[in-house]
């Protein structure tokens, strides 16, 4: 539906280099990473706002790359929910379908039929300056929306909304997407990504360093950046050795044997596992878990659901456990307890 094709673009020291991907009709599709990787200029490129050094954007197998922004059949909502001050929220929508030639009874069942859909109605005769960032965000996709865009795009649109307000406006843009709109949502929030996100590509440096589903996303990372960045804390460094046990390889990190399927021999790489895949034990548990360590606690802190536990084993390794595990093995920094992670929850990733 669209494809964006080897798109390159320089600024000063920052380059965007050689970006390729394709959006189905009907994707929620995720451009997620850190400040100033290059995700709004590839979002600007495809609006028309950005002419690119080189390579090509296609919706629907047409070359838009040098179309006009008003031709390219995409709505744009940036960050800074940028609507007209000066106009009322119904002039606001209406806006962009005046332009359009639209006039009288259709023109006003447009804008109230928006108004509706966006739950914005008894806001329709108030000004700009009188709304919350939520109800400026729903202002400013009505009007969007209005001339019915093959693709939205959005450029943080949750990042100045209120806490509170977020989950209506996330459940929001699913329903929008639910009914075929096909986006483009640019975010450094991973969780963002998890909840909406049908399709996720990861930018840094100006380059994609990974694309999938959010789950071969975050649940396989392809780099330690990828897991850095997307909140994964059992992610280690090390060695395939050239030992094998019972099927299984063994992996070294900093002089600790990590087990796990894999039929790769002998390389350099990564290794990483849930935190949720770590159990804990005040004494050795003698289970069918191979991988079996006796350490020291560093750290405990709450989190949202639950507490993380910090072991020290050679490497550390983050355990989430609840509040009654907590309690009932008496955990304390300082205690010495066992870990066990079962084979089969470790994954391994070649180093790039």
């Amino acid at each position: 539906m669209l494809r964006v094709e080897n798109i390159s673009k320089k600024y000063g020291q920052f380059e965007l280099n050689d970006i390729t991907f394709q959006v189905d009709k009907g994707d929620y599709f995720m451009l997620l990473g850190p400040s100033g990787a290059g995700k709004s200029i590839i979002l600007e490129v495809i609006a028309g706002l950005i002419k690119p050094d080189k390579g090509s954007v296609f919706i629907e197998d047409i070359d838009i790359t040098k179309l006009a922004i008003g031709s390219r059949s995409v709505g744009l909502v940036f960050q800074d929910l940028a609507v007209f001050p000066h106009l009322s929220v119904y002039d606001n929508i209406a806006f962009p379908l005046k332009r359009k030639g639209v006039k009288g009874q259709d023109l006003k069942s447009r804008v109230n039929g928006l108004a509706e859909e966006f739950s914005i109605s008894h806001l329709i005769k108030r000004n700009p300056q009188n709304l919350s960032g939520g109800e400026l965000q729903r202002v400013a996709l009505a009007r969007t929306l209005a001339l019915k865009p093959k693709v939205l795009l959005l450029d943080e649109p949750l990042s100045s909304i209120d806490v509170q307000l977020r989950a209506g406006l996330k459940s929001l843009l699913r329903g929008i997407n639910r009914e075929g709109q096909t986006v483009i949502h640019v975010t450094h929030d991973y969780d963002e990504a998890i909840s909406l996100g049908s399709h996720v590509a990861v930018v840094n440096g100006g380059r994609i360093v990974q694309t999938g589903t959010p789950v071969d996303v975050f649940q396989n990372p392809a780099s330690e950046f990828v897991a850095n960045f997307s909140g994964i804390k059992n992610f280690f460094k090390g060695s395939i050795s050239d030992c094998s046990e019972h099927d299984l390889r063994c992996f070294i990190a900093n002089g600790v044997k990590i087990w796990l399927y894999t039929d790769e021999k002998s390389s350099y790489g990564y290794v990483s596992f849930p935190e949720n895949s770590v159990s804990i034990s005040s004494d050795n548990p003698n289970s069918s878990a191979i991988n079996t360590f006796q350490g020291v606690i560093v750290d405990i802190f709450q989190q949202k659901h639950g507490f993380e536990v910090w072991v020290d084993i050679g490497i550390r390794v983050a355990a989430l456990i609840t509040w009654e595990s907590l309690e009932r093995l008496n955990l304390r920094t300082g205690n010495k307890v066992w870990i066990s992670v079962k084979a089969n929850a470790v994954r391994y990733i070649n180093q790039a």
